[in-house]
């Protein structure tokens, strides 16, 4: 966890991480960006769950209470909406007695401070989320990740969505149960305390407590009852560290060791489950029964989708509506305090271009699950399907997939959930700037070296591998620098290491056997090529330097046959043709050599390197003519080239035109003054000369 805080470190300044400044900071924030709605009136809602409310008046005894609903009516009627908040509406009793009236002011301020209380908790909500729960010997808590936890609980402060839950009176319904279902996941992470051991009096307190600040919730509004799957979620998870895709490859494949899953066995765990499970299911039916006549009856203008016939209908309306949530979490441009009334027309086949969008949902979804069930990283996975529950386990009861409900979309509803979008964002934007930021040293780098600046190449290939250590490109085009300064052995540690990390990288193996090959390894050289080209068998870089290898050792036949491996993978590959010549050149087979230079040259015509080779050979075998005109080719192509003119002096030299000798190994001398080889001929040549002088005198 405290690589995606230092992820943040640019983001969030130290000065605000201690606790006591990071929630006034929050508290701060949360309350100026909600504070202008506190002089708003009663409006939508308000007028029927709070100015027509009699349960609100003093003299509607309190026991009526419970045994109404949101509204007022009683729960045993047809008519009522069964929405059971009693303990909102005691709140919002008690404020109608403390402002002397229906005064929308002190409904408003209670909501906005409310809202800051909220977010204010959250700060410890994420610490647990992100960073687990460790203690030391001291009872005190690791891994805080305050950054993290700061920039998400600032994201869930501001979020635009939270605008009728905040602004509009009856949103108080979400906020009174999302900080009781705070509450509750808070004293339930206690029992795992240091010192609150499994099955002790103190760990079950806390689990009961817990149970009871749900059931608090649910009083306040039905989604509360939820919080007790999102604690069985982190129980299993986290402090089971219980791995789902593990178990279910072991359930495959008959592992007889899942009988040893420690998760499974645990009891403790198991006992928790009890508890959680009973008391949940207790909640639900002690609210059935309050319920009475059975579900509420809602009327086709309230959820259009759910009245289809079609349950293909159905189910992509449904689907569609949780795109639209997911939008509003996203990008909340538009709000709407009503979404009912034919606002969102009905997608009535598939043909429809919104389907689209329901799509996109599912594959951000699916790829998200996928990671939290697959990577290696526990952190991640264990953030990434917290973040998920967080986002989906609170929106169960508004999904319409265990009951009809009697709306379409509500921003209400989204009030818990965009905890676990903000969690989600966070740490997509810890890893996006993480890979920002080692990719910029790792451009910044490349660039560098490409412009010839290796000093400076290497030190920002040095802070990408820093950055992250398994960053196995840094690393190899860093080892290909060092190479190139004659740094072999921290070159080899370099690409080793990133073979490594990543056992297929063909060009890493490929660079190491370089290294080793020029620190005398030839061995190991020999076995990283090879390495190299069955990770990548059409490999004709590879094939060249084994080649080279060979010819250091001088197996000529197996450097001929590899060259001719790589010509075939790449008939351009210049350097490979040249080699060939050479060696069939420097070991005496003249003809094949000539064969070889024809073919090559035929492959690539303007090649003057070919050209220079081809003419060599052709000059030993003494067909002048074609190898000066080859010479004056490649001349033509590259004039200042040294070596160029030196051998056509040599072959001038050789034919006996000696005037044209003397000239180009003159111009080959201008080019290079230290070659000592073209220094002698050409002092040989002169000789020769003053000699053909006397004699002509």
């Amino acid at each position: 966890m405290a690589e995606l805080d230092a992820d943040l470190d640019h983001i969030i300044p130290s000065s605000v991480l201690p606790p006591f400044w990071a929630k006034l900071v929050v508290g701060f924030v949360s309350l100026v960006c909600f504070a202008r709605s506190y002089d708003g009136d009663f409006v939508f809602d308000d007028s029927e769950a709070i100015v027509n409310n009699k349960d609100l008046q003093s003299d509607t005894p309190l026991g009526d209470l419970w045994h109404h609903d949101f509204w007022g009516s009683r729960l045993s009627s047809n008519t009522s909406h069964k929405s059971y908040r009693p303990l909102t509406v005691l709140t919002f009793r008690i404020n109608y007695y403390l402002s002397g009236g229906f005064y929308p002011v002190g409904f408003h301020v209670v909501n906005i401070l409310l809202h800051g209380g909220i977010s204010i908790l959250m700060l410890d909500v994420f610490s647990v989320l992100f960073g687990g729960l460790q203690y030391t010997s001291k009872g005190r808590r690791v891994h805080l990740a305050p950054r993290a936890s700061l920039l998400a609980t600032l994201l869930f402060a501001v979020h635009p969505v939270h605008t009728e839950c905040v602004a509009g009176v009856v949103g108080r319904a979400d906020l009174l149960c999302a900080l009781f279902f705070l509450l509750s996941f808070l004293g339930y992470c206690q029992a795992f305390k240091e010192g609150n051991k499994e099955g002790t009096h103190s760990s079950t307190f806390w689990v009961l407590l817990s149970i009871f600040l749900g059931a608090v919730a649910m009083l306040c509004k039905e989604q509360g009852i939820t919080v007790l799957g999102l604690n069985a979620v982190f129980d299993i998870l986290v402090i089971g560290k219980f791995n789902i895709l593990e178990t279910v490859q072991k359930v495959l494949h008959k592992d007889k060791s899942l009988e040893n899953i420690g998760t499974l066995r645990n009891g403790g765990l198991l006992f928790r489950m009890t508890l959680l499970t009973f008391g949940g299911t207790g909640m639900l039916y002690v609210r059935w029964k309050i319920m009475g006549t059975g579900p509420p009856a809602f009327t086709e203008v309230d959820n259009p989708a759910s009245f289809a016939d079609s349950m293909l209908v159905r189910a992509i309306n449904y689907n569609y509506y949780y795109s639209l949530n997911a939008w509003l979490l996203l990008c909340p441009w538009w709000l709407c305090f009503d979404w009912s009334m034919g606002c969102i027309p009905l997608i009535k086949s598939v043909g429809d271009c919104r389907v689209i969008a329901l799509a996109a949902l599912w594959l951000c979804l699916i790829g998200l699950i996928f990671q939290a069930l697959c990577s290696e990283d526990n952190c991640k996975r264990r953030i990434l399907t917290l973040g998920l529950g967080f986002l989906v386990i609170p929106f169960l009861p508004a999904s319409n997939l265990f009951f009809r409900v009697g709306f379409v979309v509500a921003e209400r509803v989204l009030y818990l959930p965009s905890a676990g979008y903000c969690m989600l964002l966070t740490f997509g934007f810890g890893a996006l700037s993480r890979h920002t930021k080692k990719k910029v040293h790792y451009n910044i780098g490349k660039n560098l070296a490409d412009q010839g600046n290796q000093t400076a190449a290497i030190r920002y290939y040095r802070e990408a591998v820093r950055l992250n250590p398994k960053y196995v490109h840094a690393m190899n085009n860093l080892g290909n620098i060092l190479k190139e300064r004659n740094e072999l052995q921290e070159a080899e540690a370099l690409l080793s290491l990133a073979v490594q990390i990543q056992p297929d990288f063909a060009a890493a193996w490929m660079n190491l056997g370089i290294v080793q090959n020029s620190l005398k390894r030839f061995e190991a050289a020999e076995q990283s090529y090879r390495t190299a080209i069955k990770h990548r068998r059409k490999y004709p870089d590879c094939y060249y330097n084994l080649g080279r290898l060979y010819a250091d050792l001088n197996r000529h036949v197996d450097a001929l046959n590899a060259w001719r491996n790589a010509t075939v993978l790449k008939p351009e590959h210049s350097l490979a043709w040249n080699n060939m010549i050479i060696l069939l050149d420097n070991t005496g087979n003249l003809a094949q050599a000539e064969a070889v230079g024809r073919e090559a040259l035929e492959l690539i015509p303007n090649d003057h390197s070919l050209m220079f080779s081809l003419a060599n050979v052709l000059g030993k075998s003494q067909k002048y003519k074609e190898s000066e005109a080859l010479f004056l080719k490649a001349i033509k192509a590259n004039p200042n080239v040294a070596s160029y003119h030196g051998n056509l002096a040599v072959l001038y030299h050789r034919w006996g035109h000696l005037d044209s000798a003397k000239k180009h190994y003159e111009i080959s001398l201008q080019l290079d003054p230290v070659a000592a080889g073209t220094r002698e001929n050409y002092r040989l040549l002169r000789r020769k000369l003053e000699q053909m002088q006397k004699k002509d005198v």
